[in-house]
């Protein structure tokens, strides 16, 4: 008999006990230690039966328990050290407090569809989740005034196992929301609030708002299953990345309109200051821009649609995270218009200018699609990407938006990403840098890796192998558990309590599954990959894991044949698949690894903070040069893969690749690795560990990557967005100021361009005096900026590592041409170049690509 309804119910605590309900409900637990020694003293078998899953561990603890804890002096004693430590924590000043200036915003909302945090809140998927989870982390221990917003699903993301034949199921459980470390936001009488957004025809779509306390940063959470929508609409916040087209419409609508709502409920309710600036955290939470437009317009600035725009876009910061189109969302532009149109069509926000948002209206373009990231990058006026290269690769790829622009001049900017110290790093690193009388405070965990030279090689040797012997003991639990459900029985499993060696060079490999990321690269020779792993003096072990998305059958097919591999008797002791990679998963295994893996098509790969975990632990990158490692490999911080960039049958340049990695593995890898002194310590591989932790550690770390957030993207947000929001004059202006320029840029044009000042043999340090003639038509002088750029020459025309020269304005004639003047100093030798070139210029422009208008000489 299957229940109706089930939900979890909480304990009683008796009142010396009240503080644990304010530790377990702030998941500040999960990157603390000592939070988590306090909650294990409770009952360490049920904490470690639990999942360390506090609310869990509570409700299964019997009331004679509690009230024995409520008489233990000791246990009182280390929860009344917790609590007051958390607020503290809460209260202090922290960095942003002290550093981030008068210009940085009173509040800043964070909107993303997934947000990793800990195991025990599966509401993520992979690594923009991760990221996000380890953003508002971080934004926490500096004291940055975020607040998150996202979706609660009620089935998660699917749990993963194997088959008999080694193919990829998934599950959705259930979860109670009742039984997550979660509560309700409730209005003054006590009632659930909710938010509202219409749908097409008279169906609307009702949420309720659940707060996940990160720290200091409230985390909101919409949530569809609510009795007043209908089935198909409860069933919005199903599942993450799940249903039909339609129905990831829906969960992106709910999550930018409705998230916008849900801000304003929480400011309403708590006091908590709107925001003012907004981050979409990748294009599924772009309709946010709208709703924002919608209040402007419909609300009491009564604002017309073009001013409302400018003051939403100011306040705007968007990241687009993947550098492969089929990873961005398109929509058919009639679904959009059914459910921003007819019945459901705010007169403020017009269908058309929305569909006109999300228009790939360019050379290479599909017309039939709305594209969530070009709307993006529409509605918001700072972007940006996720490593130098990512950057590199996301102004070309969304180089249509920007035609007349270098690829260099396009507005995508880059913040490299970064990973959570306090949740990644083991506490055993910390301990070896506190045995050196470094403190790592929650705000400057970059501290302890100024321990890196201090810290003798055979205790760095010696706890890496605990890290080790500790990541075997987990993966032989995991394996078990597997094979288990594969159907073996446990006379079959003996040889799992030898799989796996601590004394073993260990490699780890674990992402998503597409296709890009190559999961069976290291397949393409098994039986050089064999020798590799069975080496008599060198072994090496690998294990691995990973997700494919449900729908991707050549990602489970990867799977199944690394599973395959790894199944055969003569190498299952050396290489393993464990299924189910989340969070748990995670944090023994970046530690216990020597050396991760990573052989990306490059340069598909925008970031990928995994290896940066790895690094944090005294890890060893060994990878393709993208992402993250291709701006910070140096040559000694571990071992760069070559790529095979321009071969173009796919199959020849992974065997090109995977030749490489394996001499790289035999050749230089292993032996360093088991290139030990008299006293067993590998001297060499302890040298490029402390470099690494040097060299890598404090740009890694995700306090470098919200601090640039900071200064680079959300203070220079605010400070335009209150400039124009002061009384919205300057929205006006502005407004007003592109719709002319826009209108009239058709008749701007340089008639004339001379120079003189240099003979016939130009030497350096002279100096080239540069006139351009322009029309302007109906434009002033000072709504432009004309320019003379120059560089070295490449391919006989071309000009490479420019530079631009604002040009005065020397004379104005009658009959509307003007004529500017400048200098430009010959700096350099070799083949120079020049041209000039007309800008739009105004104050509140981000970039002088903003407008995407450039006027060149005729003959370019």
């Amino acid at each position: 008999m299957r229940a109706i309804r089930r939900f979890t119910v909480r304990p009683v605590l008796p009142d010396s006990l009240k503080p644990l309900g304010d530790l377990v409900n702030n998941l500040r637990w999960s990157w603390h230690p000592e939070t988590q020694d306090l909650f294990a003293a409770i009952d360490p078998e049920r904490w470690d039966a639990c999942g360390h899953d506090p609310v869990r561990l509570l409700g299964s603890v019997p009331t004679d328990r509690l009230h024995e804890l409520a008489a233990d002096k000791k246990f009182l004693r280390m929860l009344e050290l917790a609590h007051a430590d958390l607020e503290q924590y809460l209260t202090g000043d922290r960095w942003y407090q002290s550093s981030a200036g008068d210009t940085a915003p009173r509040s800043i909302a964070y909107f993303s569809p997934e947000f990793g945090i800990t195991a025990v809140l599966p509401q993520y998927s992979g690594g923009l989740g991760i990221l996000a989870g380890d953003h508002l982390k971080t934004a926490s221990d500096l004291g940055v005034p975020i607040v998150g917003v996202g979706l609660l699903y009620r089935h998660g993301y699917f749990q993963q196992s194997l088959s008999r034949e080694a193919w990829q199921e998934e599950r959705y459980p259930l979860l109670d929301p009742d039984g997550l470390p979660i509560s309700v936001l409730r209005e003054e009488d006590g009632s659930p609030a909710k938010i509202s957004i219409g749908l097409p025809g008279d169906e609307s779509l009702t949420a309720r708002i659940w707060i996940a306390q990160v720290g200091r940063v409230p985390l909101l959470l919409l949530d569809s299953d609510v009795e007043e929508n209908s089935e198909v609409v409860r069933d919005v916040t199903d599942r993450l990345y799940g249903g039909t087209t339609e129905h990831r419409l829906r969960q992106e609508l709910l999550l930018g309109v409705g998230g916008v709502r849900a801000l304003r409920a929480f400011s309403r309710i708590t006091g908590a200051p709107d925001p003012e600036v907004f981050h979409t955290n990748e294009g599924h939470a772009g309709f946010l821009g709208l709703e924002r437009i919608r209040e402007l317009t419909e609300g009491p600035a009564g604002l017309d649609y073009p001013t409302a725009l400018e003051v939403s876009r100011a306040g705007t910061v968007f990241t687009t995270h993947t550098p492969v189109p089929a990873g961005i969302d398109r929509f058919p532009r009639d679904l959009v218009e059914q459910y921003f149109g007819g019945e459901n069509a705010c007169h403020g926000v017009p269908v058309d200018r929305i569909l006109a948002l999300g228009s790939e209206d360019y050379t290479g373009g599909d017309p039939s699609v709305f594209n969530m990231a070009v709307m993006g990058f529409r509605l918001s006026q700072r972007a940006n990407g996720v490593s130098l290269l990512h950057g590199e690769v996301s102004r070309g790829m969304f180089g249509g938006l920007w035609p007349e622009f270098d690829p260099e001049e396009r507005p995508i900017t880059s913040i490299t990403n970064g990973v959570h110290g306090p949740t990644w790093v083991a506490r055993e690193v910390f301990e070896l840098a506190e045995k050196q009388g470094v403190d790592p405070s929650a705000d400057r965990p970059e501290q302890i890796f100024e321990a890196a030279d201090k810290v003798p090689g055979s205790e760095i040797w010696a706890t890496k192998r605990v890290l080790r012997a500790r990541l075997v003991e987990d993966a032989r639990k995991r394996l078990a558990e597997s094979w288990r459900h594969r159907g073996a029985t446990p006379a079959e499993l003996g040889w799992i309590d030898s799989a796996l060696d601590p004394d073993v060079l260990t490699i780890g490999f674990a992402r998503r599954v597409p296709s890009y990321k190559r999961l069976t690269l290291m397949l393409r020779d098994p039986e050089r990959l064999k020798r590799i792993l069975l080496d008599p003096d060198r072994p090496v072990q690998l294990v691995i894991a990973g997700k494919s998305h449900p729908a991707d059958e050549g990602g489970k097919r990867l799977i199944q044949e690394i599973v395959k591999f790894s199944d055969d008797p003569e190498v299952r002791h050396r290489i393993v698949f464990l299924p189910n990679y989340d969070i748990a998963m995670a944090q023994p295994l970046y530690p216990g690894c020597d050396v991760w893996l990573n052989n990306p098509l490059r340069p598909y790969e925008a970031c990928g903070t995994s290896g940066m975990k790895a690094a944090l632990n005294g890890g060893l990158n060994l990878s393709i040069l993208d992402g993250w490692w291709d701006e910070w490999y140096d040559g000694n911080n571990g071992w760069a893969i070559p790529s095979a960039d321009g071969v173009d049958d796919p199959d020849r340049r992974d065997d090109i690749e995977a030749h490489a990695l394996y001499d790289l593995i035999e050749n230089e890898v292993a032996p360093r690795f088991y290139d030990e002194d008299a006293e067993g310590v590998p001297v060499r591989w302890i040298e490029m560990v402390r470099h690494t932790l040097r060299s890598l550690g404090p740009k890694v770390l995700a306090t470098r990557m919200v601090r640039d957030y900071v200064q680079k993207l959300y203070s220079p947000s605010a400070a335009t967005s209150r400039a124009l929001n002061h009384d919205f004059g300057g929205a006006r202006e502005l407004a007003t100021w592109k719709q002319r320029v826009l209108t009239d840029w058709p008749s701007v044009a340089i008639d004339h361009i001379e120079s003189s000042g240099v003979g016939d043999s130009p030497e350096i340090g002279q100096t080239l005096e540069v006139t351009v003639y322009a029309s302007l038509g109906k434009l002033r002088p000072e709504d432009v900026d004309v320019q003379v750029v120059h560089g070295r020459i490449r391919h006989e025309e071309d000009l490479v590592d420019t530079h631009a020269e604002s040009l005065q304005l020397a004379e104005t004639y009658e009959d509307g041409r003007h004529r500017f003047t400048g200098t430009v100093s010959l700096a350099q030798t070799g083949p120079f170049g020049y041209t000039a070139r007309i800008l739009p210029r105004h104050p509140m422009l981000a970039s002088p690509a903003e407008l995407g208008q450039v006027a060149l000489p005729a003959h370019v």
